[in-house]
């Protein structure tokens, strides 16, 4: 297998599909990192537990999207071989780790749309993308919780954890934005009944959000501009050296498997 990067037959819903497993798997890839590094072995488990369950998510819609494109590729071929560029992740999940509360806080972010989102996504007619968002649901709720309760425990914590935790929500606020927007070959898929419209879910997002910062006593930040270009391809200087780091092996020995 060539180590140069893999050019995709993208329709609507391939493209739709690679969004969504890029999304997973480059947050997924983000909690692997506080492996060896999490605050306590409990949640050193918690965070791995989570990122496996990302990586899931990612390898049931890249094996779709396989499926779909009809080229014979697989979900390695799309995780490994695909140049920063042609990823569609949001901002919001390749931002860095930082300290604590800003993992919580980009979790947090995520975690409360993408479970009402999988929710949503059940009711599709594609029955693929229905079973997927069956199984994702269940693991997107207990995120929800997990994320929320160290949110609160910070933010209502010492002078120090507030101060770190309200920062945390003020530097990621900008980059929630985005995940309520759909282009024009979305907006098609959205029309067919095939996915939900993801501005349909701001209310319960914001009721949510704004439910967990109150009583992590934070503020809840103005509404404002707000960065985009993820989905484009168009990316922050922190998505490279992750990718960098995700698919070198696979790139230093072509066509490697385990």
């Amino acid at each position: 297998m060539a180590t140069t990067s893999i050019t995709v037959r993208e329709t609507p819903l391939v493209r739709y599909l690679l969004r969504r497993a890029d999304d997973a798997l480059i947050l997924g890839h983000r909690l692997s990192e506080w492996c060896g590094h999490a605050p306590t072995m409990e949640e050193e488990m918690a965070l791995a537990n989570m990122g496996l369950d990302l990586l899931g998510q990612a390898r049931s819609l890249y094996t779709y999207a396989a499926e779909v494109e009809g080229a014979g590729r697989t979900e390695d071929d799309f995780a490994y071989l695909r140049g920063e560029r042609a990823y569609g992740n949001l901002l919001l999940v390749e931002q860095p780790n930082g300290d604590f509360a800003q993992t919580m806080a980009r979790q947090l972010f995520y975690s409360a749309f993408i479970d009402p989102y999988w929710r949503a996504l059940m009711a599709s007619s594609d029955a693929t993308l229905s079973a997927i968002a069956a199984k994702a649901e269940k693991e997107s709720a207990y995120h929800v919780r997990h994320c929320a309760e160290w949110l609160i425990r910070l933010g209502d914590g010492t002078a120090e954890s507030h101060a770190r935790a309200q920062a945390a929500v003020d530097g990621l606020w900008p980059f929630t934005g985005e995940l309520f927007d759909a282009d024009a070959g979305e907006a098609g898929l959205i029309t067919e009944g095939i996915v939900p419209d993801p501005d349909s879910l701001r209310a319960a997002w914001q009721a949510t959000v704004s439910t967990v910062l109150a009583e992590a006593t934070l503020k809840l930040p103005q509404a404002g501009w707000m960065q985009k270009g993820g989905r484009d391809g168009r990316h922050s200087e922190h998505l490279g050296p992750l990718l960098t780091e995700l698919q070198y092996l696979q790139r230093t020995f072509p066509g490697a498997v385990w």
